[in-house]
């Protein structure tokens, strides 16, 4: 959630809608005004009558802030709701000025599902069930919420070397499941593994500093729409086909890859 996102917990406001219409910098500048402040926190809180969006606005018990070293696990003690009962202020409140650091660029944590018991024990149950995928992410849909690419970054640099709350993978694991078996899993038979013949796509990764950023809202679709954004470090090098395509972050320029069309078989007699 972010005051320049598609939702936070006063998208809903009638006070807030005139600031819609404002670019990202005069939105942030009009939300600092005290009058301003005052007119959305004391309007109560809308509701559309759609449960997922009702929540969005109101329920602080699930919302959190995300600070520069995103924390996907947060105790519980340390939402929106908890910070703000040992503040001494309203959770509208904390909520609003939360969103206003970082000059604006700062971000509320809402995990809309499978959050119930503080933790991400049910995500950890799932992905080890064999029936379930990852890697396959969002494809830019709810592009104003989401950062689904960063899922693979934030598993392997968390779920695997950082986590101190439960269940960790091993990294060996955990790059079979982001590999192959999303790749045998939609009838991609010709990658996936390190093996002659097979499609030389490969990530080179220095694991002990791998770590996803800070997310934000940058403004570079067409015709400026916008999208979350969640930059990663630790990847040295990104090989498509067996060319770099990216060294340390920086793009070389080169596309070698192509257009999937339905399975792919695997090659024979180790041909490429």
């Amino acid at each position: 959630m972010n005051f320049n996102g598609t939702v936070h917990p006063f998208f809903m406001h009638q006070n807030f809608g005139p600031l819609l219409a404002l670019s990202p910098e005069e939105r942030i500048e009009r939300l600092r005004d005290p009058e301003v402040r005052q007119a959305i926190l004391s309007e109560p809180t809308p509701t559309m009558g759609i449960e997922a969006a009702d929540r969005m606005a109101s329920d602080f018990d699930l919302m959190f802030e995300l600070g520069a070293d995103p924390d996907y696990e947060p105790h519980p003690d340390d939402s929106i709701a908890a910070k703000a009962a040992r503040a001494g202020v309203s959770p509208q409140e904390y909520a609003y000025d939360a969103l206003l650091k970082r000059d604006g660029n700062a971000m509320l944590y809402f995990p809309l599902m499978g959050y119930g018991n503080g933790d991400l024990s049910r995500q950890v149950t799932m992905l080890e069930d064999e029936n379930s995928i990852i890697s396959l992410a969002d494809t830019g849909a709810h592009c104003g919420v989401l950062s689904d690419a960063s899922v693979p970054t934030y598993l392997l640099s968390y779920l695997v070397r950082d986590r101190e709350r439960g269940k960790r993978f091993q990294l060996e694991q955990a790059v079979k499941m982001h590999t192959r078996d999303t790749a045998r899993c939609v009838g991609l038979e010709d990658r996936g593994t390190l093996e002659v013949g097979m499609k030389a796509d490969i990530n080179i990764i220095d694991f002990d500093n791998l770590r996803v950023h800070a997310p934000q809202v940058i403004y570079d679709l067409p015709a400026g729409g916008r999208r979350i954004f969640q930059a990663a470090e630790g990847y040295r090098a990104t090989i498509v086909a067996g060319e770099v395509v990216m060294e340390d972050g920086v793009a070389s320029g080169a596309l070698p890859g192509k257009l999937i069309r339905g399975a792919q078989p695997a090659p024979v007699d180790g041909a490429g």
